[in-house]
């Protein structure tokens, strides 16, 4: 995904369970994802936040 800050960075995010770290994305039937836990950029421009239901939430 696009880091939601405005940079342009591409966040690669992890889903697989056996990677760490790792994050689970989950989607229902006409519904927007939620991602957890939350992205927390170590270096760029350090973003944090939460994906829920679709909407950025800023930490």
């Amino acid at each position: 995904m696009r880091c939601p800050c405005g940079c342009g960075d591409d966040l690669e995010l992890m889903l697989l369970k056996e990677v760490k770290p790792n994050w689970s994305l989950k989607t229902k039937e006409n519904e927007a994802p939620t991602l957890r836990p939350s992205v927390w950029r170590k270096s760029g421009c350090g973003s944090h936040f939460w994906l829920r239901n679709g909407h950025i939430h800023w930490c």
